[in-house]
């Protein structure tokens, strides 16, 4: 399949197109892909799935929510032909709702603290650093219904020092949660690093010393009901080629063993 003489791709996104190229088993007929995609990364996936659309002409109608409640409607029945949450989908292999042998690791990210680009960045190297660093900082932005803001806040209950911080927290319950930083909202970000990396006015201040370390996993999967599962199938193996895997790592996804 030969792309259009007048399409211009960005360097990384047309290597992920050549590479698609490659794959073998596309379905040779265009498909309507129904999506549920974790909002975590929307930056690179957006690009990404342009590029799929292009090269092999399906379309992918998608959804974007937090991975812990996108889990919950595949829980509770949703229609979908292919999953990417931030979270492992073996538990919904488990329950039947994500085909066997479908499950696809797209990378995984930390958890970090990001500040407004240009703005000093505190110690974050030890506990006690990051935990002086929270204590120094007005407001902490973070996200209420995602998997790294679920971790944040058991983490300060394992800290001993939830009640002592609750006034400076900001949740947040859309996809702004870095932006608050950017936007002065708040001082401090603690979420996934991936998140931070993507928004240009922010900077990462670090990732969380290793002895309070969590990572965030991204996983896809194809429904065990699917309409069109060669079609889901072929998104998941475009996601996971080597130069796909290339780019989501320069966005904050590190390799990890499936």
């Amino acid at each position: 399949m030969k792309l259009p003489s007048r399409t211009f791709l960005h360097p990384a996104a047309g290597a992920a197109a050549l590479a698609l190229l490659l794959l073998e088993g596309l379905a040779a007929d265009a498909a309507e892909v129904r999506v549920l995609s974790t909002n975590a990364i929307t930056s690179v996936t957006n690009e990404l799935y342009a590029q799929f659309e292009l090269v092999t002409g399906h379309k992918l109608t998608v959804r974007y929510e937090f991975g812990p409640i996108l889990k919950r409607e595949i829980e509770a029945g949703a229609t979908f032909d292919v999953s990417i949450l931030s979270l492992d989908v073996d538990d919904l292999i488990k329950q039947g709702k994500i085909a066997v042998g479908t499950r696809a690791v797209l990378g995984r990210t930390g958890i970090g603290v990001g500040v407004r680009k240009g703005m000093p960045k505190p110690d974050i190297t030890t506990t006690e650093a990051f935990k002086r660093a929270l204590f120094n900082a007005k407001t902490i932005a973070y996200s209420r219904a995602g998997s790294s803001g679920l971790y944040f806040l058991g983490l300060l209950d394992r800290l001993g020092i939830a009640e002592d911080l609750k006034a400076k927290l900001k949740p947040s319950t859309g996809n702004n949660t870095v932006e608050a930083v950017v936007t002065g909202e708040a001082e401090l970000v603690v979420v996934g690093v991936a998140l931070i990396l993507m928004v240009p006015g922010a900077e990462l201040v670090g990732w969380l010393p290793s002895e309070l370390q969590s990572y965030v996993v991204f996983t896809g999967g194809v429904s065990a009901t699917a309409k069109e599962p060669e079609a889901a199938k072929a998104l998941l193996d475009f996601l996971t080629t080597a130069e796909t895997r290339a780019i989501l790592k320069a966005k904050g996804l590190e390799p990890v063993t499936p």
